[in-house]
């Protein structure tokens, strides 16, 4: 192909933005000594735009930047537009009150450090200074999304400031019939205006340099009449008398050279003349009428209509371009200005080019082309170019201009509301200007509406119109064909309405054409629109017939009978497609969206074609097909143009410098809009083309004649074509149908959950899911696409093929967007192998979208099916199908390692275990549904993943505890226990196992746990109850009694009773409270139970050790503190307990209860106290008889417990009321024997008579209990009580005396020993146990001498003592008398035996 990419003609592309305007800033200025006089009359709206010097440079801060405006009367709106990132406080209202504007009266200028802005008015000029963009962001490296604009700082500009504007002077004055201006700044930083002059001429206005003093200066520049008659020649008076001077410049353009600049005026007398500003001299003067062939006619008529333009190239010089206005006729001149020798200047004549258009609106010249504007006679907008040196025949070329949104068409059955509101918010039709103006008009101009997003707008579009229908209804009943009928009306209205509007804001006023990268705009009253080239194919199907015919055949293929073959074909497309109809056309239209085969739809419109065909459109294509040499040929080569479908290719790295200097190339709101339209209307134009060729295809099928088919070309050849255009067709209506379907918004909370299921697929680091950023106006999911992830893809590829470095890479638009749109559609076109724009749906939520999408692809698209089954599922469950999901992933299933996003979705990290590609898909599916939370889709999934892992055993012990888990999860007991009893992995079934006794505990279900088989499986069930109960709380865990139910239930009594009586032990010692102790109690009950039930000579059970560290399975070793493995501990002593060592564990379990029943402090401390331990608690709580019990029960002596009663009396004795009132509650819980008293008994006695009844009852060896209880007494120094005294004479009187003498008791001693020597001569024997007294036929007896002899020498110590003496002498004579009644005796004895 010769010019495949010629740039033939151009397509028109709105960059106006959807949602709410941008904000604009409102500034006003009202300089002094302007004067809204009766003169000022209103110029007509203008536009224009200035672009940066170094915009083409790559590694530039004002890259891709440029600046436009409209003047409105006295209102200035300037805008600075980025193509690379969206710019912040970038649009400006100026408003300069009592002037107007001149149209093209806005001049910029840039010096390294400022953009200064020249602005003219009718009474005024003005200087606005800048700081330059590359002063306001110091570095080269854009990689933001947003920056400042130049215009952030100009609020802070003086409006009023003598320096920066001045009024033009009345002398000479502005004349009033030209509106020609020309601004510039001089090296010396002077801003200079020239005006025409009202005299005729030019008189230029100079303010100082901004930054210093100076004054303003007027400078005219008039040639005198002599000179002026020499230079000029003869001139009419017609025009001298109607349009002022002939020297009046009606167009005014300047070339600024170093230290000089050249002003040229294209007067109205035809003629152009060059000024030196310096020198202040005329330095040439042509006549333009001698360019004209026929100018007799304009000789006599001023040139008003004339324009002057210059394009300055650095190797070719200075182009001037004129436009010579003339009735119905005009004519551009280019000429080159030449200099000569001794400062003279001449101009070399390039091109004549010759128009018909009538009104020229504006034009723009390059050192190649021309552009140009014009309206024609209907008032519709017309844009050619042309390039004026190649193009020797005077071609123009043509360029696609967007039309108005077409009428909107009800069918029957549907909806008006939703059929208007559908085409109103459709993407590209309507701007949101366009409909504020119309809803406010239809609101009956209420409250001025602003800043609406589109979903607000439709909102109150809907109401308004709704509103104004219900306002009109005057009967309450209608039928429903009739209320149909008023929607229709009324929405109609609307539609009209916004129709007018966008009509008035799509007015072009201006083109504007960047010089350094070739960039075209048209500036419209509205909006900005662009123009990029047009595919051959496209250009050949769009221009119309008069051009079509006379395009040179050679550049379209390098074959020329393809050539004309293919424009034959093309010319039978344009028949067909202006023959149909609105109906026929939504026939197809409906055949796409209903997924019915295309191929049907173009044979029906065929023969609705032939039915109406009137006009013999179908004579007109036969004959059309006769011309074409080879048709399957030639429809096979526009198939191939058409065709997007390419191979996957492998991204190159490239360097981090170039990937941050191309980040946000083409990345702003705008060249987002611009790109993605150009493919909707590549798209839309391409469907076009397809559906008229499918319609031909059916055509030339029911041709039977052999030479229309090209000279015997087979059916079959014919019938494969119609099967490649078919999809062809679908894929650009799928193309289309995405282009112009809004993305929603996304909440936070639906973003973050999607991240959350995407990192759990491992897709987050994928280019294609990167999270969606919120943006203020709302984007088509195409723009979507684009912006967040195929313009990177597309700009690194772009540049990756070029070797030249970044700083010397210039940007050209034309080949860019060309580039650029090339690469966007292979990423959309279905049937390609990647897969980056569905993915990039599911990444930004955009899920109704994407159901959409695949609905329409699933059809005819065999390409990436089992991709789109995947994200098909995906939507599903975000929709809360889960069922439908589980089917489309399984469906994705048999694709897995067929296509390359689900080979991106299995890749295994280093170091995973790599199983089969399936099984690996169902893994990641599984995760996804468990994050989700649909545990039965994941048993189903699982189940059927087992089928492929019959030869995995790891992957099927995964998939096994999967199904396990999600079992358990559900409450499925039984269920859960098949699944880890089919377990293949040991160590994973164990783990199973320890899960399943946890939960079934903590839920309470303990009767599933116990009556599971456990086949195999017994002791490792027993092993983790063990562990889990020696290794939690007692109190909130009841795995022991889990363990003993367990037990019980298999009959096997000796290992529950262990459990139990384990179980109590550990109660006492760890949970020291009532209910641990009644538990503890109930715990050796059950275990002495358990007992009973075995034969006597097995009820027995080994003791576990106490405060033993119990081995858990599978637990590590317990380390020391330096890391070494500990120690094992020795073997301890095993111990054997039979049933009554458990009774009485159960007994002293018991009396701990007792205890602490009664004093809930001791509880504390019972639980683990031995029973010495409990006896002295028991003293102490006053629970004798309690303790007498179990010192009997465990042998123990039973002195604590008479120590702790005579403590208690002594207590009681010495104590007041309280201790009283308190006894009665210790000696309620002792029985004591009933006695029959006659006076009321208090607490003390009670206690006293407590405690002689034990001494009483409990008999001990050499009455110890006796002396404990006296030697306590003494010990507090409380008297005896006298039954005391007198049981004790009767059983020890000895042990008495002795104690008498510990404690110094002397005069106790010394009545003892007295009574107890009477009591041997016969005096009260029978006190001191003395069965016979002393006599020779008597047992013998005897005295305690030593302690008598002790009493003797303490009495004898303190003979001093009277007292002391005479007791002394009252034992001494006592055991005198004694001593000679056993001498007596002992004769009597001897004398007897003798």
């Amino acid at each position: 192909m010769a010019a495949a990419l010629a740039e033939r003609s151009c397509l028109e592309l709105s960059g106006a933005e959807r949602g709410p305007r941008r904000r604009v800033r409102e500034l006003a200025l009202s300089p002094p000594g302007a004067s809204a006089g009766p003169g000022a009359g209103r110029y007509a709206d203008s536009a224009g735009g200035f672009c940066y010097q170094e915009s083409a440079q790559l590694v530039s801060v004002t890259r891709n930047r440029f600046i436009h405006w409209i003047t409105s009367g006295d209102t200035l709106e300037l805008v600075e537009e980025s193509l690379d990132i969206n710019l912040l406080n970038n649009a400006v209202r100026l408003k300069i009150q009592n002037c107007s504007l001149l149209p093209g009266g806005v001049h910029v200028c840039e010096t390294q450090n400022l953009v200064v802005l020249l602005i003219v008015t009718n009474q005024t000029v003005h200087r606005l200074v800048l700081p330059h963009p590359a002063r306001m962001y110091r570095s080269e490296l854009i990689t933001e999304g947003q920056m400042q604009s130049v215009f952030t700082d100009i609020g802070k500009v003086n409006f009023r400031d003598p320096s920066n504007y001045h009024l033009i002077p009345s002398i000479p004055g502005l004349a009033s019939n030209s509106t020609a201006s020309a601004a510039w700044l001089s090296s010396d930083g002077e801003a200079l205006f020239a005006l025409p002059s009202a005299s005729g001429g030019i008189f230029v206005l100079k303010l100082p340099p901004h930054d210093a003093h100076g004054v303003v200066s007027v400078v005219e520049l008039k040639q005198s009449s002599v000179m002026q008659r020499l230079l000029t020649g003869w001139m009419p008076t017609a025009i001298r008398g109607d349009h002022g001077p002939s020297d009046l410049p009606v167009s005014l353009s300047v070339h600024c050279l170093e230290h000089d600049a050249f002003l040229f005026a294209l007067c109205q007398d035809h003629k152009l003349r060059m000024w030196s500003y310096k020198d202040q001299m005329c330095l040439m003067v042509a006549d333009l009428l001698e360019f004209v062939p026929v100018n007799k006619d304009m000789r006599l008529a001023a040139g008003t209509g004339h324009r002057l333009r210059l394009a300055y190239s650095q190797s070719l010089g200075l182009y001037l371009g004129v436009y010579m206005h003339a009735p119905k006729r005009g004519q551009f001149c280019v000429f080159q200005l030449v200099s000569t020798e001794s400062n003279r200047y001449s101009l070399d004549h390039i091109s004549s080019l010759f128009t018909s258009q009538e009104t020229l609106v504006d034009f723009a010249l390059t050192p190649a082309e021309i552009w140009a504007l014009w309206y024609d006679d209907e008032n519709q907008t017309l844009v050619k170019y042309i390039n004026f040196e190649q193009n020797i025949a005077g071609q123009w070329n043509q360029v696609f201009v967007q039309s108005l949104p077409e009428e909107v068409t009800i069918r029957d059955g549907e909806d008006p509301r939703e059929t208007y509101l559908e085409s109103l918010f459709m993407p590209g039709q309507f701007t949101n200007a366009a409909l504020l103006k119309a809803l406010q008009i239809f609101s009956r101009g209420g409250e001025r509406i602003m800043d609406l997003t589109w979903d607000e707008l439709k909102k109150e579009v809907t109401l308004a119109v709704e509103n104004e229908l219900q306002g009109s209804v005057t009967e309450y009943e209608f039928s429903q064909e009739e209320f149909r009928q008023l929607q229709v009306e009324f929405w109609s209205k609307f539609y009209a309405c916004c129709l007018q509007y966008q009509e008035a804001l799509s007015r072009p006023l201006a083109l504007h054409l960047n010089p350094y990268t070739n960039m075209a705009c048209l500036l419209k009253k509205g909006f900005l629109s662009f123009l990029v080239p047009c595919s051959l194919v496209d250009h050949l199907y769009l221009l119309p017939d008069k051009h079509l015919l006379t395009e040179d055949d050679s550049t379209i293929f390098d074959d020329l009978e393809m050539s004309r073959d293919v424009v034959c074909l093309v010319q039978c497309l344009r028949l067909i497609g202006e023959s149909i109809s609105v109906e026929m056309a939504l026939e197809m239209e409906l055949a796409c969206s209903c997924l019915q085969p295309p191929e049907k739809a173009a044979e029906q419109i065929l023969e609705d074609l032939i039915a109406n065909d009137i006009e013999n459109v179908m004579e007109e294509i036969h004959s059309k097909l006769q011309e074409i040499r080879n048709p399957v040929h030639a429809i096979g080569v526009l198939i191939r143009e058409m065709d997007y479908e390419t191979e996957l290719e492998v991204e190159r790295a490239q360097p981090l410098n170039v990937r941050m200097n191309l980040s946000q190339l083409y990345g702003s709101g705008t060249a987002v809009n611009v790109v993605c339209r150009g493919v909707c209307k590549i798209a839309t134009i391409r469907f076009l083309i397809c559906r008229d060729l499918l319609i031909l295809q059916q055509l030339l099928l029911r041709l039977s004649d052999a030479m229309i088919l090209g000279g015997g070309q087979l059916f079959q050849s014919q019938q494969d074509l119609l099967h490649r255009t078919s999809p062809l067709l679908l894929s650009y209506y799928l193309i289309r149908w995405a282009s112009q379907r809004l993305a929603s918004d996304v909440p936070v909370d639906t973003l973050e959950s999607n991240l959350q299921h995407l990192s759990v697929l491992e897709l987050t680091d994928t280019s294609a899911l990167t999270p969606h950023k919120l943006v203020s106006s709302p984007q088509t999911i195409v723009e979507l696409f684009f912006q967040e992830v195929a313009r990177k893809h597309i700009i690194s590829h772009l540049f990756s093929q070029s070797g030249t470095a970044l700083s010397d890479t210039r940007l050209n638009w034309p080949h860019l967007i060309t580039a650029v749109t090339a690469e966007l559609l292979p990423l959309l076109w279905p049937s390609n192998p990647g897969f980056l724009f569905p993915e990039c749906l599911m990444g930004s939520c955009q899920y109704t979208q994407l159901q959409e999408y695949i609905r329409l692809l699933q059809p005819w698209c065999h390409v990436n099916v089992g991709s789109c089954r995947f994200l098909m599922g995906r939507c599903y469950l975000v929709m809360g199908e889960g069922h439908k999901a589980l089917d489309c992933f399984c469906q994705a299933a048999s694709e897995v390692g067929k296509e390359e996003f689900l080979d991106r979705l299995i890749r295994a990290e280093d170091g995973e275990m790599v199983s089969t590609p399936r099984l690996q898909y169902y893994d990641k599916v599984l995760r996804l549904l468990d994050i989700i939370g649909l545990p039965e889709l994941v048993i189903q999934l699982a189940t059927l993943a087992i089928t492929e892992a019959a030869d995995d055993w790891r992957s099927q012990a995964t998939l096994r505890t999967c199904i396990f888990k999600h079992h358990l999860d559900l409450g499925h007991n039984s269920q859960a226990y098949e699944a880890l009893t089919q377990n293949p992995d040991s160590g994973r079934q164990l783990d199973c196992l320890r899960q399943l006794v946890v939960v079934l505990c903590e839920r309470s279900q303990l009767q599933d746990l116990v009556e599971f088989p456990y086949v195999n499986l017994h002791n490792e069930v027993v092993g983790i109850i063990e562990s889990r109960a020696r290794a939690v709380d007692l109190m909130t865990h009841n795995y022991y009694e889990l363990l003993y139910a367990f037990h019980i239930y298999r009959h096997n009594y000796r290992k529950a009773g262990t459990v139990m009586f384990e179980y109590g032990m550990r109660l006492g010692r760890e949970v020291r409270t009532l209910r641990g102790l009644q538990k503890q109690g109930n715990c050796y009950l059950a275990a002495i139970n358990c007992l009973r039930l075995i034969r006597p000579e097995y009820a027995w059970i080994v003791q576990p050790a106490s405060g033993a560290v119990y081995e858990r399975p599978g637990a590590s070793p317990k380390r020391s503190h330096d890391g070494e493995c500990a120690a094992v501990p020795a073997a301890r002593q095993i111990d054997i307990l039979e049933l009554k060592d458990l009774e009485k564990e159960c007994m002293l379990a018991r009396i701990r209860l007792t205890l602490a029943q009664h004093d809930p402090s001791t509880a504390a401390v019972a639980g683990s106290s031995s029973p010495e331990e409990i006896v002295a608690l028991l003293v102490q709580a006053g629970l004798f008889d309690t303790a007498i019990s179990l010192c009997q029960t465990f042998r123990l002596p039973l002195t604590p417990v008479f120590e702790g009663l005579a403590f208690k009396c002594i207590n009681l004795q010495l104590g007041g009321e309280a201790a009283q009132t308190e006894a009665w509650d210790w000696l309620a819980a002792n029985q004591l024997s009933s006695v029959i008293t006659t006076k009321e008994s208090s607490a003390t006695d009670e206690a006293w008579r407590l405690l002689s009844s034990y001494l009483d009852r409990y008999k001990s060896q050499n009455h110890l209990y006796h002396h404990c209880v006296i030697s306590k007494l003494l010990s507090h120094g409380v008297p005896l009580p006298n039954w005391l005294i007198n049981s004790y004479k009767k059983v020890d009187a000895a042990e008495l005396l002795r104690l008498y003498l510990n404690y110094a008791l002397l005069e106790e001693a010394v009545d003892l020993v007295l009574e107890y020597v009477d009591a041997l001569l016969g005096k009260g024997h029978e006190h001191f146990g003395i069965e016979r007294p002393l006599s020779a036929v008597a047992p013998m007896v005897w005295l305690p001498y030593s302690a008598i002899d002790w009493l003797l020498q303490a009495l004898g110590e303190n003979t001093t003592n009277r007292h002391s003496a005479a007791l002394y002498q009252k034992v001494q004579d006592k055991l005198e008398d004694y001593q000679q009644k056993v001498d007596m005796a002992t004769r009597d004895l001897l004398f007897r035996r003798n």
